[in-house]
């Protein structure tokens, strides 16, 4: 399986919904460098913001993604969640609506999920 091959990934609706803030908020409170967006995995901070409106569509509309698109999301996610100098930090909740303790455990859930639907696809195409 290549980066770019599609991978449904079945999530709740508020599992999807953490993910399209966690991008969206690149475009607000969150400052990203370059090198940040290099290491989370889009080509610079431009890509995060356009790549980032492509990635949030397709999260709403449930539509599968590349293996290297479900990371981006999910780092970009756990960034912007956890990180008050680059990311939205200290302000999630009041941004998102979602309260820290509630997207800890949607974060936890989805690196489960994510992590074992990738597997499971690694393992489908060996086949």
């Amino acid at each position: 399986m290549n980066a770019e091959e599609l991978v449904a990934i079945e999530l709740a609706d508020e599992e999807r919904e953490v993910l399209r803030c966690g991008l969206a908020e690149w475009g607000g409170p969150a400052h990203c460098t370059e090198e940040l967006a290099v290491a989370m995995g889009f080509q610079s901070v431009a890509d995060v913001h356009e790549d980032g409106r492509r990635l949030r569509t397709a999260l709403i509309a449930g539509d599968p993604l590349s293996t290297r698109d479900w990371r981006r999301a999910l780092v970009a996610t756990e960034i912007v969640f956890a990180s008050d100098v680059f990311g939205s930090g200290c302000d999630w909740s009041i941004t998102t609506g979602y309260s820290d303790e509630d997207t800890i455990k949607i974060l936890r859930r989805l690196q489960r999920t994510i992590a074992r639907e990738l597997r499971g696809a690694l393992h489908r195409h060996d086949d």
